[in-house]
């Protein structure tokens, strides 16, 4: 069950994937990857993926869908940029 506390690390984890929108738009739907820093992406994945662990360990459901979400999102973004930059030196 998800208490108060579980709600408001729901609504910032919510916010923090929110941010990925436009990323995601400019990489899929604008075909462009300008200013996209895969080392910077795979450092976040990294970090995203310790917290997912971290959430784990102290059973936080807000932690938990947040990061799992959270890495969804930016693999996407990755995903699109090494399409792009494939497809680019094609």
């Amino acid at each position: 069950m998800v208490n108060d506390t579980e709600w408001i690390g729901l609504a910032a984890g919510l916010l923090g994937i929110i941010a990925w929108l436009p990323q995601i738009q400019k990489v899929w739907l604008d075909k462009r990857h300008d200013g996209v820093s895969l080392p910077t992406l795979s450092i976040i994945l990294i970090a995203l993926s310790l917290w997912l662990v971290y959430g784990i360990l102290i059973d936080s459901f807000a932690v938990i869908i947040s990061n799992i979400l959270a890495i969804l999102f930016i693999g996407v973004v990755v995903i699109g940029v090494i399409r792009l930059r494939r497809s680019k030196s094609d």
